[in-house]
C-alpha cells in the first residue's frame, strides 16, 4: 500500500525524535498505534459489509436464473396428470398379522 524505504522512515524517525522528544514519543507511537488499529478494523467492516452485499447479488441472480430454467423445464416437460391419481398404487397392500399374546415365564415365588 504505502512504500517507504528504509532511510525515509529513518528520516521521519529522526524528525519526530528532534520535533516531540524522547520523553514523549512513545505516547505518541502507542496513541497512533490506536489510530491505525480502528482504522484497520473500520476498513475491515467495511470490506466485509461489502463482500456481502456482493454475495447477495449474486445469489438474488443465481435465483432468478434457477426460476427461469425450472420455469422452462416445466414447460417443456408438464407433469403428467395421471400421476396424481392416488387409487392407482401398483403394489398391493399387506395384510395385517393378527396380534396374539405372548406368554412369559413366572419367577419362581421365593418362600
Amino acid at each position: 500500500m504505502f512504500d517507504v524505504a528504509s532511510s525515509e522512515f529513518l528520516l521521519v524517525v529522526l524528525v519526530a525524535l528532534l520535533v516531540i522528544g524522547p520523553k514523549d514519543l512513545p505516547k505518541l507511537l502507542r496513541v497512533v498505534g490506536k489510530w491505525v488499529g480502528k482504522a484497520r478494523g473500520v476498513a475491515a467492516q467495511f470490506r466485509s459489509g461489502f463482500d456481502e452485499m456482493v454475495r447477495q447479488s449474486e445469489l438474488e441472480e443465481l435465483e432468478k436464473k434457477w426460476k427461469a430454467e425450472n420455469e422452462r423445464i416445466m414447460r417443456e416437460h408438464p407433469a403428467d396428470p395421471r400421476s396424481d391419481v392416488v387409487g392407482d398404487d401398483p403394489a398391493p397392500a399387506q395384510p395385517e398379522l393378527p396380534m396374539t399374546p405372548v406368554a412369559t415365564p413366572e419367577a419362581p415365588s421365593q418362600s
